[in-house]
């Protein structure tokens, strides 16, 4: 079983967000029992919260439900996940500054890795932003996560 993990600041907009993503479309696909998801922030602004009202909002509008409390990366998080995905470049360097960090280069990457008709490498912080913000988000994630799921169920690895 594959462990992917998704990563952002607060762990209350974007990456419970791609989390929820990822686990709806495991479900359509019926491939829950080939991966496991879960998601956290560089940062300890929200461990224990749920996700922002506007992103629970945002997810059922779209089908999608979100079941998370928000919680702080861990150094142990790099030995237990195979994949671990960045929504921006800050968030990035903060996974890379762990201690345990060099040892795990190659399974820390950007979630616009996946975009293939990405134009940058960041998906936007929705948090100080509209219902249209929250919406952009969950469109990129969205198509993201298609182009991951393409890659992960067609890679042996």
């Amino acid at each position: 079983m594959k462990k992917i993990l998704f990563v952002c600041l607060g762990n209350i907009c974007r990456s419970p967000l791609a989390e929820a993503i990822f686990v709806h479309k495991l479900k359509e696909k019926d491939l829950s029992h080939h991966f496991k998801a879960d998601s956290c922030g560089t940062a300890n602004y929200h461990v224990g919260d749920k996700p922002d009202p506007r992103t629970l909002q945002n997810a059922l509008s779209n089908g999608v439900s979100i079941n998370h409390l928000g919680r702080q990366l861990h150094s142990n998080d790099l030995e237990e996940f195979d994949l671990v995905l960045a929504m921006d470049e800050s968030n990035l360097q903060n996974i890379r500054r762990l201690p345990n960090a060099s040892n795990h280069q190659h399974k820390i990457k950007l979630m616009r890795s996946y975009d293939v008709d990405q134009k940058e490498n960041s998906v936007p912080d929705p948090y100080y932003g509209t219902e249209k913000d929250f919406q952009q988000v969950f469109e990129i994630l969205n198509h993201s996560i298609d182009r991951l799921l393409i890659e992960l169920t067609s890679d042996n690895r």
